[in-house]
């Protein structure tokens, strides 16, 4: 892919170009920055599906989907995302390159400016937000929130990284509190939405088979709204000494046992050993050849599932697995004995050069989806430095057994979460 370019608009925007010939599609993501604050998150959360529900032009979402569908089909979609002690609002836009079209030569600029419009020409009555509207996502806001709980896989992760985080950012749930969103109406919503717009730290991604001078000159057209000074969105904190290992168990009405354990790893995407800790990780339990999945899975048979995942920009490594409640000490003395068999040194030279082979696989697969790639620059320009997937593949070749190792020395058991039958595992 060719390099990057970027430009910053008037009104604060950033604006990153990635020109490539790979796609016969456009990818457009917009992304707002956040704070990820307990007394903000269910507003901007909220905000996006209250938002697409209708423009000054599209007033209602049957209008506006209508629409989209006259661009070949283009989709407009809205998420949220955590990264580190951050929430990023993304807006993704998908077109057709009209180059493959024949009569066409404006399906970008059509596709930006509904993306202009929903954003900065909302609905309103009153002068505020349409109530209806905010009611019926609110209604749907809720059952997103609530939902959490029936995916017991992620609903058990999710509580391990809030107790593992309880005094720091990282434990506020990306959707927010069903608490703050009751007391959220159509006039506190839209006077957020305001000063959401005015101070988001905001970048727009473009990939695809573009002219660089022409796309910016179209985005500078349209997205030329009045923005105010920036908000700071404060850096992650990283760095938190283990005293004591906690342990946290909580009773529900469940069939299978979940246990999570929280690590901190005191290494992000920005520091140079984040590779040999993409190594242990991967070594540990992200493949089939896993320790994980060899030793507490199949050996053992002693879990339904057994992974490990890192949260690159927080510096903390997930170890979760479902298993039978009369499991729990047998399955936590077999995954700690993984963790002290990587710090000694205790894995093979196959598992190594296959894990090696695993992650370099992926790198690759991410340069065939723009979305991989745009999220990839993301990730990078959090950390301060962008990888190419050439770097990220030589920066993986560099590593050895002893660099994985000295990783493993400094890993730091903080919490054990289990999720129990009500009654108690025993």
């Amino acid at each position: 892919m060719a390099t990057m370019i970027h430009k910053r608009l008037a009104n604060g925007m950033n604006v990153f170009i990635h020109p490539t010939g790979k796609f016969k599609t456009i990818l457009v993501q917009l992304l707002f920055h956040r704070q990820l604050h307990q007394d903000e998150v269910t507003q901007s959360a909220l905000l996006p599906a209250v938002l697409q529900r209708g423009s000054g032009k599209y007033p209602s979402r049957q209008q506006l989907v209508l629409r989209l569908e006259k661009l070949y089909g283009a989709e407009l979609t809205a998420d949220i995302v955590k990264k580190g002690e951050r929430q990023l609002v993304v807006y993704t836009l998908d077109l057709v390159h009209d180059q493959y079209l024949p009569g066409e030569n404006r399906l970008l600029q059509d596709g930006l400016e509904i993306l202009h419009e929903l954003l900065t020409n909302p609905v309103l009555e009153n002068g505020v937000f349409k109530e209806e509207y905010v009611r019926q996502e609110k209604e749907q806001h809720e059952r997103v929130i609530k939902g959490l709980i029936n995916d017991k896989i992620a609903y058990s992760v999710e509580r391990c990284l809030q107790e593992m985080c309880r005094q720091e950012p990282f434990s506020v749930f990306k959707y927010g509190t069903l608490e703050k969103l009751r007391v959220l109406d159509a006039a506190s919503l839209y006077d957020f939405y305001r000063r959401f717009l005015r101070e988001s730290p905001a970048e727009l991604h473009l990939i695809g088979d573009l002219d660089a001078e022409q796309t910016f000159a179209l985005v500078e057209d349209i997205f030329s709204f009045d923005r105010g000074p920036e908000a700071e969105v404060p850096p992650t904190l990283v760095h938190t000494p283990v005293e004591n290992v906690r342990y946290v168990t909580e009773e529900l009405d469940v069939n299978q046992g979940k246990l999570v354990l929280g690590f901190r790893t005191g290494l992000t995407y920005a520091d140079a050993d984040y590779f040999a800790l993409l190594l242990y990780n991967g070594i540990l339990g992200v493949f089939p050849h896993s320790k994980l999945f060899q030793n507490v899975r199949e050996k053992a048979s002693l879990a339904y599932y057994a992974y490990s995942r890192l949260e690159k920009h927080k510096g903390l490594m997930l170890v979760s697995s479902g298993i039978e409640f009369k499991n729990y000490e047998k399955t936590l003395e077999i995954i700690r004995k993984q963790i002290a068999d990587m710090a000694a040194g205790n894995f093979s030279q196959e598992d190594f050069v296959n894990t090696y082979h695993g992650l370099r696989n992926q790198f690759l697969v991410e340069e065939d989806s723009p979305a991989a790639l745009i999220n990839r620059t993301v990730d990078g320009m959090l950390a301060g430095r962008v990888w190419t997937t050439e770097d990220l593949l030589a920066k993986l070749q560099s590593v050895t057994r002893d660099d994985v190792v000295r990783v493993a020395e400094e890993i730091r058991l903080d919490t054990v979460y289990f999720m129990t039958k009500k009654g108690g595992r025993k």
